[in-house]
């Protein structure tokens, strides 16, 4: 077709500079704003060009909604219905014929063409639209072509298409390919913005703007919020508030394709519509009619969390670029208005692009197809961002795992035949191992279930979504089961007595070249999974629940635990509160009939991985558990201290990860075990646990002043290094009892007393002695527990004493507390003779008084000591 045939849009004046480039070399990068027509013209005007010969030229879109709408809109352009010269192809509906030569697919399909053979032949280029999305199969498709056309096909081109992308970088990548600019649609869009309210819902904030809108502007509404829940939600309440000549459409992901398609058809005469849709609306696709574009600012992208192995979805603001690309949905056809429901300086502050997802994804089917193609490091790739070193370890550690590749990064026979199956690798891994016991189908049946979301209903519990989906009548459900048949029969079974290689008795497989029609056998979804995890092969009845093949009734929890057996999940404390066996939390609404279940095997969650919502999950026997992951069991004695019996007590437990499947009390523990285990309870509870008898703690506050006073070889008997030492001190002293109960208060201060050295031993009595021997006769105890040593007596028990008492060889004067007779306190002095020549005769004077009964002498010094009222008479 030539130039002149085709309809003029701002693209067509670009369109000679962008032939003549590749004409004369084999790559190019084309940067043109929306509703260019970049889409649309770009391939019919490739048809002509002398080095196509009869080759495909194959056009990649990002989702199956703009290649079913490109397909059909060239299509028409060439007076033709799809499936002629233009046909696309895609997971689950294709129109291909032998006509076909533009032929367009979604992003993950060009992979596995390459893969199945990679000399592309009758393959003329490869157009990659809309780049700027930088999906990872995008990515990888474009890395994988350039690894095509260095190797063996220079004759490929390689054209890059997009609105926003940085033309300059994508040139470099392709080797300095030259960048054709083009100019955009001229239609002006005013852009205006009114800040949705703090705590208002973003329901509630974008069917106000609507309802606005659509009283004060001509035409039909296109909102964008972030997700399905809230599309659905803003339509009721636009339902009954809104003319009556205006419809309310949903446009989601999940849509089946005749949904999809009626959403972005124009309205019929006299009727307006009002399009609520994800971010799938933001390029690639015009919605005649539309001039009023209502903007949440919000996205909902995946985030992959190496450390939990999940991947959850995040409601984020959505990048400058995609903001811009919204509000150009209003001027595609006719000047138009979008309403940015956030304050105008705050687009500044928008991040200038979306993250890139190989960035923040999980690389496991990447690395997977990465080593069919013989690339053991896929940074070795031609990647306009190289993958992340910990993620793409985090992913062959899940690869090696499942027996998927080797020690070296080969591909092993196992990990070929999850590759065949073009499912997350999680996924691939459960319907192999189920076609090895006959539950192909079965499997088959819920990774389709998890792979195409909205398919028999919202509920949390697959088994019911299974049973829905098995009965509904839609085309996308019909088309989904036929998938999962074609899956299940692509693997060999026990129940047919083995297949052929491949395909298992299952249509052939086709290959790049059956060109024009492609390897299509599942486009594989562009989000993976995630995590890591060793599964066995148990028998068949023992891991798919106890069921029989033959019957078709393999319960999905026990399937599902072949996927995620890192997401086992018990119940915990109140209803509807799991925790998962990778120690993360998850929850579920206490209402919903899983939340009563004792295990569950969790398929998908949303939210922060310790409070995330659980919204697939199955129920799970502990029988099944035990079979199906028998060799990640792991039977532990856990010896704890029970606090309010002073005691230890042993338990076993058969754990997977964080979730305890049983567990039984045992014995406690006797001989090392039993002193092990007391160490460890002091460790965790400090030494107060002891039997401290008062010996044992006069000992040790004598030692600790020692080497306060003193330092080595007086030992630190201090709380840090008593516990440091348990072993040094204690354990020589215990006699295998768990209960503190048991220990001879005797042994602690045996076990403190040889903490001194033999040498010392004998002085530690003059150094420190325990008690003072005051002339009345008493033996009066001496503390420890300050600076100085403190003797606490009655003053009467001092008299005829004319020397301070000391300790220490007579080199560290005791701190007196003397005391009245009443053992209250009179004065502190470190000088007795001192106090007897001063402040005594005030004492004197004060004690008469109170306790007249007493002896109360001039001369203390030389009177007689005495313990009595009255002195004894000699």
């Amino acid at each position: 077709m030539n130039i002149a045939d085709l309809p003029v849009l701002p693209v067509t004046e670009a369109l000679p500079t962008l032939l003549a480039a590749l004409e004369t070399g084999n790559g190019a990068v084309l940067v043109a704003p929306p509703g260019a027509g970049k889409t649309t013209l770009v391939p019919p005007a490739l048809l002509s060009a002398p080095w196509r010969g009869d080759g495909t030229i194959l056009l990649l879109e990002p989702r199956r909604l703009a290649a079913r709408a490109a397909a059909r809109r060239m299509a028409q352009i060439l007076g033709e219905e799809p499936g002629g010269t233009v046909g696309y192809a895609m997971r689950m509906e294709r129109k291909v014929s032998a006509r076909t030569r533009i032929l367009v697919v979604t992003e993950g399909i060009l992979a596995r063409m390459i893969l199945d053979d990679p000399e592309l032949p009758g393959i003329a280029a490869i157009l990659f639209d809309e780049f700027h999305e930088r999906s990872l199969d995008g990515d990888f498709g474009l890395a994988l072509a350039l690894d095509v056309q260095g190797a063996l096909r220079p004759d490929l081109r390689l054209l890059v298409m997009s609105a926003t992308v940085d033309g300059a970088r994508v040139a470099k990548l392709l080797g300095d390919a030259p960048v054709i600019e083009s100019a955009g649609r001229s239609f002006p869009v005013d852009i205006r913005h009114a800040e949705r309210a703090p705590g208002t819902a973003v329901e509630d904030g974008v069917a106000a703007a609507v309802r606005e809108a659509l009283a004060a502007e001509e035409g039909s509404v296109l909102a964008f919020l972030p997700g399905q829940r809230e599309i659905l939600r803003t339509a009721e309440r636009l339902e009954g508030r809104i003319a009556e000549n205006v419809d309310i459409v949903p446009l989601y992901g999940q849509l089946d394709a005749r949904a999809q398609d009626a959403a972005i058809r124009p309205a019929p005469a006299g009727r307006r519509k009002v399009v609520l849709a994800t971010s799938i609306a933001e390029t690639s696709i015009t919605i005649d009619g539309v001039r009023v574009v209502v903007d949440s600012g919000l996205s909902r992208v995946p985030r992959y969390e190496p450390a939990s192995g999940l991947t959850r979805l995040e409601t984020v603001r959505v990048s400058k670029a995609s903001a811009d690309q919204r509000a150009g949905r209003a001027g595609r056809t006719q000047p138009g208005v979008a309403i940015r429901l956030w304050r105008a300086e705050q687009t500044a502050a928008l991040a200038p692009y979306n993250t890139p997802e190989i960035l923040e994804a999980d690389l496991s089917s990447l690395l997977l197809d990465c080593a069919a193609f013989g690339v053991a490091d896929p940074r070795a790739l031609a990647f306009l961002d190289p993958p992340p070193a910990p993620a793409l370890a985090e992913a062959r550690a899940l690869l090696a795992a499942l027996h998927a590749l080797d020690a070296d990064g080969r591909l092993t026979e196992a990990g070929a035949t999850m590759r065949k199956l073009a499912l997350p690798v999680r996924l691939a891994h459960m319907v192999a191992e189920a076609a090895r016991h006959g539950a192909a189908r079965e499997a088959a049946e819920i990774a389709v279930l998890l792979t195409e979301r909205g398919l028999g209903g919202d509920s949390a519990d697959l088994e019911r979504r299974l049973a829905r989906f098995r009965t509904e009548k839609s085309p996308r459900a019909t088309a989904a089961r036929q998938l999962a048949e074609r899956l299940a029969r692509s693997l060999p079974s026990p129940l047919r007595g083995g297949s052929p290689e491949g395909r298992g008795g299952g249509e052939p497989a086709p290959t790049a070249r059956s060109v024009p029609t492609p390897a299509l056998r599942a486009d594989p979804p562009r989000k993976g999974e995630g995590g890591a995890g060793a599964l066995p092969h148990p028998t068949p009845s023992a891991a798919f629940g106890g069921t029989s093949p033959s019957k078709g009734k393999e319960s999905a929890g026990a399937l599902l635990l072949h996927a995620w057996p890192d997401r086992v999940a018990r119940a915990r404390g109140e209803r509807g509160r799991f925790v998962l066996s990778n120690g993360g939390g998850a929850m579920l609404d206490a209402a919903d009939p899983l939340a009563g279940e004792t295990f569950l095997v969790v398929a998908d969650v949303q939210g922060k991985a310790q409070n995330a919502r659980i919204t697939a999950a199955a129920a799970v026997g502990e029988d099944a558990i035990r079979a199906v992951l028998g060799d990640r069991l792991e039977r532990r004695r856990v010896t704890e201290f029970d606090r309010e019996r002073g005691a230890v007590r042993s338990r076993e437990a058969v754990r997977l990860g964080a979730v305890v499947l049983s567990e039984r009390m045992l014995p406690p523990p006797k001989g090392a075990d039993a002193d092990r285990a007391i160490l460890d309870a002091l460790r965790a509870h400090g030494l107060a646990l002891l039997p401290w008898g008062k010996d044992a703690e006069t000992l040790r506050s004598r030692l600790s002043w020692l080497h306060r006073a003193v330092g080595a070889p007086w030992p630190d008997v201090s709380d840090g290094a008593l516990l440091a030492s348990l072993e040094e001190w204690l354990l020589p002293f215990l006699t295998g009892e768990a209960a503190f109960s048991r220990i001879d208060p005797g042994a602690v201060s045996a076990a403190l007393i040889a903490l001194v050295p033999h040498e010392l031993q004998r002085r530690l009595d003059k150094a420190a002695p325990t008690h003072f021997d005051a002339p009345s006769g008493s033996r009066v105890p001496i503390r420890y527990d300050g600076e100085i040593p403190v003797l606490s007596i009655r003053v009467q028990e001092l008299f005829g004493l004319t020397a301070h008492p000391t300790i220490g060889d007579g080199r560290v004067p005791l701190t007196l507390e003397l005391l009245s007779p009443a053992h209250r306190p009179i004065q502190t002095t470190r000088d007795l003779p001192a106090f007897w020549r001063g402040s005594w005769a005030d004492v004197r004077a004060d004690m008469r008084g109170r306790y007249p009964k007493h002896v109360w002498p001039e001369e203390p010094a030389s009177a007689m000591a005495t313990a009595r009222a009255k002195p004894r008479v000699k």
